[in-house]
């Protein structure tokens, strides 16, 4: 009776064992794929968490596409992409179409020259008067006896919806160069030295100098209290009721959590919250 009993044991546990397995074998964990598309400013900060999140979901393909802000809105609306990338506030037909933003971080746009370059800062009302024409010469400023070159991005760069807003200059900027990128501003910038220009500070290299302000530097600090002026939210674009995939969705949880900030905020810009 014993072995009888000991018998039926054992092919319950292989049983078990066997299932157990089996369930293992299969797997889990996340898969799928992520895809976004926008921003070219927020490259350093969704690129830092998509690597984050792929370390801890190596079944999860994740992509990025920088085409600039109106180009990942739009993607997401047209759903050539999961989650859209706008370093802009969305407008109102953009929300009134569908979409909603959330608010990921926030970053401020530094206003560049080239190293050489002798001015430390600037006040708004002399930024205004600069990228309008008003201000021609960099002497004026305590600069050099040069022409300013002005270097700013293209119409639908969520960098120059943010930057033209809070020094309103709307349409009245008088570009030398409309650039397609972020990177392309930094570079043109970097090798003129009497260039001026606007670019995301989670981007900013050691080629080109952030002046101040009305005073104050652009660092994390002061756009989280307030005190540097000139930013803008990064947002994470999707459709208003749809849902996500389950990898996408995992990732803009993710992206969207206290876990994420020491990601956000070593990759330059400042997480909410």
């Amino acid at each position: 009776m014993k072995k009888i009993v000991a018998a039926i044991l054992a092919a319950i546990l292989l049983a078990f064992t066997a299932g157990c397995g089996r369930s293992a074998a299969s797997g889990t964990g996340l898969s799928g794929q992520v895809a976004t598309d926008g921003s070219t400013s927020m490259e350093k900060v969704v690129n830092a968490l998509g690597e984050a999140f792929t370390s801890a979901n190596p079944d999860v393909k994740f992509t990025y596409n920088p085409t600039g802000s109106g180009s990942g809105i739009t993607a997401v609306s047209e759903g050539r992409c999961d989650i859209g990338l706008s370093s802009r506030a969305l407008k109102d037909e953009e929300t009134a179409s569908g979409l909603t933003g959330t608010v990921l971080a926030y970053d401020g746009i530094a206003v560049i020259v080239n190293p050489q370059n002798p001015v430390p800062g600037l006040t708004l009302d002399e930024i205004k008067k600069i990228y309008t024409g008003e201000i021609v010469n960099w002497k004026d400023l305590g600069g050099n006896d040069a022409e300013i070159v002005l270097i700013g991005r293209e119409a639908g760069s969520g960098t120059r919806d943010g930057f033209e807003s809070v020094t309103g200059t709307e349409d009245a900027c008088k570009y030398r160069q409309e650039l397609t990128s972020t990177g392309d501003v930094i570079t043109t910038v970097s090798q003129n030295p009497d260039a001026i220009g606007y670019a995301s500070l989670a981007a900013i290299k050691d080629g080109v100098k952030a002046l101040t302000v009305e005073g104050v530097a652009p660092t994390e600090g002061t756009v989280k209290d307030g005190t540097y002026v000139i930013q803008r939210p990064f947002l994470l674009v999707t459709k208003t009721g749809v849902k996500l995939s389950d990898a996408a969705q995992a990732f803009f949880d993710y992206a969207t959590s206290s876990d994420a900030a020491s990601v956000i905020s070593a990759a330059g810009a400042v997480a909410v919250g």
